[in-house]
């Protein structure tokens, strides 16, 4: 009994995949264009024919016709089972999202007033984040009078950046309200 729950499960899971595939390809009479390159289910090239010829083709072979290329020129279509097809596809799609690398951007926060060695505890952590690949961004609050001393603080955004030895700034120090913010990602093997 569980097991049998477990491939209903399995299988549901499969169908919603199947069936959040966005649907960009167009099926059988859903095609609009009077002339198709058709490409059969083997792969062969049976030419270019009328939508119609083409369509009652696929229905011989109880497939689908599905647009491929719409290309307003030379459109191609290929004759295929449609449900296998969005599986194969659903099946691409997740394995393309396996791969994806997610780079995070990890914030450290600087004040106008930071001693010495608070600076360089701060720079070892963000040599930690970019060495594990991630972004790291350097912000700094200016509050009250601490306005007055803008250039100050980004010479501490400078002094940060040169601690941290594979480093490179993507996006220079910038007041931005009463932010100083500056974007650093790790160096670029050459």
């Amino acid at each position: 009994m569980r097991e049998d729950c477990r491939y209903r499960a399995i299988f549901f899971v499969i169908f919603v995949e199947v069936f959040h595939i966005k649907q960009d390809y167009l099926v059988n009479r859903e095609i609009r264009f009077p002339e198709v390159q058709v490409i059969d289910s083997e792969g062969k090239k049976l030419g270019k024919m009328p939508i119609e010829k083409a369509i009652s083709i696929a229905e011989e072979e109880d497939l689908d016709l599905v647009l491929v290329s719409p290309n307003k020129d030379n459109p191609v279509c290929k004759i295929l089972d449609y449900s296998k097809f969005k599986f194969e596809m659903a099946k691409k799609a997740k394995e393309a999202k396996k791969k994806q690398k997610v780079i995070e951007i990890k914030e450290i926060r600087l004040s106008p007033n930071i001693d010495r060695h608070d600076l360089e505890v701060k720079a070892k952590n963000a040599s930690k984040f970019l060495s594990t690949g991630n972004k790291v961004k350097v912000s700094m609050r200016f509050r009250g009078r601490e306005l007055n001393f803008v250039n100050q603080g980004k010479e501490i955004m400078n002094t940060f950046h040169e601690m941290i030895e594979n480093s490179q700034v993507d996006k220079e120090a910038k007041l931005e309200g009463k932010n100083l913010t500056m974007f650093l990602s790790p160096k670029q093997k050459q």
